[in-house]
């Protein structure tokens, strides 16, 4: 594999504890935004770390892991001299080599890695779910606040086209007034993977349901009320931690419903359907980060395909953060965004141990995405070697 070119930045050589007004300064000093990767398992080596190439606001210039074999290997790859174990954290946050972290950690880490981030002044995009708890989501934007950095959840499918799109054909009234989201999301995660343990935030709402979740919403553009959620377990060693599939019924304001299902011991499905009074939508694959997605429009019996060539959906990530910091604006996929998802996956674990539905409290309001947030990339060509890592069944 190629290397990812080492593009000049005009930043600073020393960095000091950002704040709103400094922020703005450095829209004045540098065009590039300074990344340093935390955490790199298969999707930070396969996804992310190519995807710099074709941010050509951002540059890739730390790593960050526990195992010294990726630090050895991936820097070598991609000509990175500062490496840091996850104890050295605290040196590449101060040192002035970066403005910012990609965050791409096992869940139950994305707390405390944000807030050490955001202390020293450096921007934080982290990887969804945002957090286990509500409260560690509320000790992230707190942190964010705090410090005047600016704090990203990883929602790639709201620069995404086809996803954008699927919005925009639901507010035009196509398919009528939306009354019904349908969508099935499953995969085969093998023993022994990091989703399958309990104590670091696996489980299958906190990592592939909450795609379901937020595609309800942002379709819906709106937020829950009230939900009910079931999961279910056939025994096998590897679901002794996490429950296998679950099932979950999502009511929002004026009587629409959403469902969906996930599963970790199920072939490959990734697909949602949104029904409305004269027509529905449907897309396949839905939630994919490779490779092109397509829509079915059907309106009064009459049905249309489009496909969406595929696209770097993390260099257009890296690219529309990496703008926020520069020109001071707030991501959309904002820390509100991420408490928002925690709290019904929350709310949901709460019905499946109760077995009853559940009502939401008020969640915070803020913009849901929309087609003015598209950032298309080309798709990598290159496949790098993993070191210590290895794809999800079906994603090789």
């Amino acid at each position: 594999m190629a290397k990812s070119s080492n593009k000049s930045s005009k930043s600073k050589s020393s960095k000091s504890k950002a704040s709103p007004a400094s922020t703005q300064d450095q829209s004045k000093e540098q065009a590039t935004i300074r990344y340093a990767v935390v955490g790199l398992g298969w999707f930070a080596q396969e996804a992310a770390l190519p995807a710099f190439a074709h941010a050509e606001n951002s540059e890739l210039v730390a790593l960050v892991s526990d195992d010294a074999e990726k630090r050895k290997q991936l820097g070598k790859t991609y000509d990175i001299e500062q490496t840091y174990s996850y104890e050295e954290y605290e040196d590449c946050l101060t040192r002035g080599d970066i403005d910012a972290v990609y965050i791409a950690l096992p869940n139950h880490l994305h707390c405390e890695f944000t807030v050490k981030a955001a202390n020293q002044g450096i921007h934080v995009l982290c990887e969804k779910p945002m957090a286990i708890t509500e409260e560690e989501c509320e000790t992230m934007i707190k942190a964010a606040n705090d410090n005047g950095i600016k704090l990203m959840i990883a929602y790639r499918l709201h620069l995404e086209e086809a996803n954008l799109q699927a919005i925009e054909t639901v507010r035009s009234g196509q398919i009528g007034e939306p009354r019904i989201f349908n969508s099935v999301f499953t995969q085969q995660v093998k023993e022994g993977n990091i989703r399958l343990r309990k104590e670091v935030g696996g489980g299958t709402l906190d990592d592939i349901g909450i795609y379901c979740i937020n595609a309800a919403r942002y379709l819906f553009q709106d937020e829950p009320i009230e939900l009910f959620a079931m999961s279910a377990n056939n025994g096998e060693p590897r679901f002794a931690e996490v429950e296998e599939m679950t099932s979950v019924i999502l009511r929002f304001p004026e009587e629409r419903l959403a469902t969906f299902t996930c599963s970790f011991g199920a072939a490959p499905t990734s697909t949602y359907q949104i029904l409305g009074t004269k027509g529905d939508l449907k897309v396949e694959p839905a939630y994919t980060w490779q490779g092109s997605l397509t829509h079915t429009l059907t309106v009064e019996g009459e049905s249309e395909e489009q496909t969406f060539e595929s696209g770097d959906q993390l260099a257009a990530e890296f690219t529309y953060f990496s703008n926020c910091i520069l020109k001071d604006e707030d991501p959309e996929p904002s820390g509100t965004e991420g408490l928002n998802d925690v709290r019904i996956i929350r709310a949901l674990y709460e019905s499946i141990e109760t077995g009853k539905p559940v009502a939401i409290g008020q969640l915070e309001s803020k913009p849901h995405p929309d087609a003015t947030q598209k950032v298309k990339r080309p798709p990598t060509t290159d496949k790098p070697d993993l070191v210590h890592a290895a794809p999800p069944p079906g994603k090789s």
